[in-house]
């Protein structure tokens, strides 16, 4: 039979149009979505008028209430979920048939964010009760009792029958699992598949052809160990790496938002934070070490580490104007991005109001948020001539390190509703009250950024160890162990191995918090060297048969190793290393991704807020503009336009066809052969080698080379990892 990725199924891919699909954003997404974009504005503009506190209904409408807004008011229905264009409150909002709010138009955005939430289904948690103001009654003690708030702690490991398969301390709580559940795991894979696995895991990168045949052909019981520490010390491994984490910090190198040649609201330089952040994975740098330096390196004493301050350095400036509303959208920012990207805690849903699921009530939110106010954004001089005598900050933001530091310190008052106007009490700058073990102490040196990121990777902090070692695991394994893995709270997915989760996390930190050590216990791992779904066979019906039903449903349970789908960095650097183009440079200036010349890595692809490229963009590549804790996957035409018809991919095609012809020995058969082994780490079937010769034919001129080259590339099974 022929494989998934063969030549044979590309070609009939290719000629045939792909359906978009995706993944619709969960319950839990647009939840929170609603609370942090849509219930704030319901609240502050709408509510005076329709809201049953309200002293008269406009129109027989409340806006208060799930039901209230489905049931509409005089005028009929006022949300049509999934329906934007026959939900009445969105034409009001656009002033197309009435003209809501009466004082004045919301900002266009947020009419975006109602109608992307009117698309995504109107999700609304609200139950039938008038949501009238009233005092906090978050109860902070009880708060601490749900699982994510508890620290993580060793487990004793669970007794298994088939104790010979356990290599790793993962391995037992898998095991016992599958065990529980009447399964058992899956084959191990071949080396073939194995080592093309840890090259693309590891160091994002395919394996050469004579590294895939040293290690198939390597005996040794140690063959497998030595590889996996030689791509832990390979210099790909911190690109590879440092992608993951400059999605969590919404790394870019401009603002969303640029009016006329604003050159103050460009990062050139930017890309001085992307190379000290994969330098810090390239040596191990600790991950609690990793977090203080990126909250605090100036304040730490190190100035060789400024670069780390990017973290915050680089988020968004709204606009130049400096009013107070718009920082406090910079401010929601900086607590939104440390708090879901190193604590997993959707902090920001309380900035208008307590937080509706979570422990967290609005005044946590403002102490967070005083800190972020009590920090300004520096272009710190590259050197002594390009600094002002004002304020130290640099002339030309193509002369400066996009950094931070201590500007006016002040404690904020709570935004009431979230109005800025319209000021509460002063919430003390201090850390979040459910991950303190009893109140916090207000911080009290300077911004108190220092004090917040010790408290952050403190061992008794319930929620970094873990956060940091489930992003880790989905990386490795395809799935999460917790499937929201920026939502650790109420609304978030409780993980599938909550004894397994807590383990790993209470061992990262007693060992020094290592990412390596992390990802060479889950490398090593019985687990982690399981066969997938095409190379176990399960096609074949006498073992799909022996398997429960429940298990293709559940395959968190991990009885064999997941299929993962390249994201757009390891997709396009795979494609250049196949054509013999990559350059295998570390650090550096961006680049264009796109350019049919540009041979550098995907990681140093030039990252817009205002406008990402074409390319990164058609492959799921995040939004730059906030926080992302996941790719999204999606199957479009469009992708596969650009696959058959872009520059970039018809001049890999013409490099790997000449690839084929200067390196591989004469005749088809052979070249073929090769081509395999260079794209796919495997020669080819018996069924891909004669359709290979059948279209290439005995004396194929350089056109059919490539245009059988770039089907190769199109091939599936350059997306895929088995």
């Amino acid at each position: 039979m022929v494989r998934f990725g063969s030549v044979f199924c590309a070609a009939w891919m290719l000629g045939i149009s792909a359906v978009a699909g995706g993944e619709a954003p969960g319950d839990a997404a647009g939840v929170e979505f609603f609370e942090k974009k849509i219930r704030p504005v319901l609240v502050e503009r709408c509510y005076a008028c329709h809201a049953a506190s309200a002293k008269e209904v406009k129109g027989g409408l409340l806006l208060d209430t799930r039901n209230g807004m489905l049931q509409g008011g005089d005028s009929g229905t006022a949300v049509v979920p999934g329906d934007a264009e026959k939900s009445r409150l969105l034409s009001a909002l656009r002033y197309e048939d009435y003209e809501m709010p009466p004082d004045g138009r919301l900002p266009e955005e947020v009419v975006r964010d109602f109608e992307a939430w009117i698309r995504m289904g109107a999700p609304d948690p609200r139950d039938g009760k008038s949501a009238a103001i009233s005092q906090s009654t978050t109860d902070v003690e009880q708060g601490r009792e749900f699982w994510s708030f508890q620290p993580p702690r060793r487990h004793e490991a669970p007794q298994v029958k088939d104790e010979v398969w356990v290599r790793q301390p993962i391995d037992v709580f898998i095991l016992a699992r599958l065990e529980a559940e009447g399964l058992q795991p899956s084959p191990p894979a071949d080396r073939r598949t194995l080592i093309r696995r840890l090259s693309f895991d590891l160091i994002g990168l395919p394996p050469m052809p004579e590294e895939v045949e040293a290690f198939v052909s390597d005996d040794s019981p140690e063959a497998y160990a030595r590889l996996v520490e030689r791509l832990l010390a390979s210099p790909h491994f911190g690109e590879r790496w440092a992608r993951l984490w400059l999605d969590v910090a919404r790394y870019a190198e401009d603002q969303a938002h640029i009016v006329g040649n604003d050159k103050s609201l460009f990062y050139p330089n930017a890309y001085f934070y992307r190379d000290w952040v994969i330098a810090a994975f390239n040596h191990d740098m600790p991950y609690d070490r990793f977090i203080r330096l990126q909250l605090a390196a100036d304040l730490m004493d190190e100035p060789e580490h400024l670069a780390a301050l990017g973290f915050i350095g680089l988020g968004p400036k709204y606009y130049r104007r400096r009013a107070r509303e718009v920082m406090a959208e910079e401010w929601e920012d900086r607590v939104d991005t440390v708090t879901r990207g190193l604590l997993g805690l959707t902090v920001a849903c309380a900035r208008c109001h307590d937080h509706k699921f979570d422990p967290v009530p609005t005044e946590d939110y403002y102490s967070l948020a005083g800190v972020f106010a009590s920090t300004e954004m520096f272009n710190r001089p590259l050197s002594d001539d390009c600094k002002t005598e004002k304020d130290g900050q640099a002339k030309d933001p193509e002369e400066a390190m996009h950094i931070v530091r201590d500007g006016d310190v002040n404690d904020l008052p709570v935004f009431l509703r979230g109005n800025v106007e319209n000021e509460g009490p002063v919430a003390p700058r201090r850390f979040l009250q459910v991950l303190s073990p009893q109140t916090p102490a207000p911080f009290t040196d300077g911004s108190g950024r220092r004090e917040l990121a010790e408290a952050i990777v403190d061992p008794q902090n319930p929620l970094a160890a873990r956060v940091l070692v489930n992003r880790i695991w989905g990386q490795m394994f395809g799935r999460p162990l917790v499937a929201t893995p920026s939502n650790f709270g109420a609304l978030g997915e409780p993980p599938t191995h909550p004894e397994l989760l807590d383990d790993v996390a209470a061992r990262f930190m007693e060992s020094g918090w290592s990412i390596k050590r992390l990802v060479r216990e889950m490398a090593m791992s019985s687990v982690y060297r399981q066969c997938s779904n095409a190379e176990c066979g399960m096609l074949n019906a006498e073992l799909v048969s022996s398997i429960p039903h429940s298990a293709f449903r559940n395959p968190h349970l991990l009885w064999r190793m997941n299929r993962k789908r390249l994201d757009v960095e390891r997709w396009r650097d795979a494609v250049l290393a196949a054509a013999g183009r990559l350059d295998r440079a570390v650090g550096g200036e961006s680049i264009d991704p796109q350019d049919p010349e540009e041979t550098r890595r995907t990681v140093y692809a030039r990252i817009s807020r205002l406008d990402l490229n074409e390319m990164l963009s058609l492959f799921d590549f995040p939004d730059p503009n906030a926080h992302s804790d996941r790719r999204n996957t999606t199957t479009t035409p469009l992708q596969k336009l650009f696959v058959i018809n872009s520059p970039f991919m018809v001049r890999q095609a013409e490099a790997l066809a000449e690839r084929i012809e200067r390196e591989s020995p004469d005749g088809a058969e052979a070249r073929i052969d090769y081509a395999y082994r260079v794209l796919y780490s495997r020669p080819p079937s018996d069924e891909e080698l004669q359709l290979g010769v059948e279209y290439l034919g005995a004396e194929a001129g350089s056109d059919r080379w490539r245009a059988y080259a770039q089907v190769l590339l199109a091939a599936s099974e350059m997306s895929f990892i088995d």
